[in-house]
């Protein structure tokens, strides 16, 4: 389970690694390295913060677990019927 921080980051890591690819792959690469150099500093920067969050993210690091269920108390049932 990720927590709405970790999905965000992760989110924006993945759309700056895309665009820093399509950079890398287009003609006016070698014709422009300075905005394939700013991209790739973006995506660094993306890839950076989603790995610090994941340093102190709970949601990160602690596997999923199921809680336990809850009995109703028995002084509930008893009103209830």
């Amino acid at each position: 389970m990720k927590c709405l921080v970790c999905a965000n980051l992760e989110r924006a890591y993945l759309a700056w690694l895309q665009e820093y690819e399509e950079a890398r792959s287009s003609a006016g690469f070698r014709i422009s390295t300075r905005l394939a150099a700013q991209i790739n500093v973006e995506m660094e920067r993306a890839r950076y913060e989603l790995e610090e969050h994941h340093a102190v993210c709970i949601a990160a690091v602690l596997p999923p677990t199921i809680l336990p269920s809850r009995e109703a108390p028995t002084n509930l049932i008893s009103i209830a019927a």
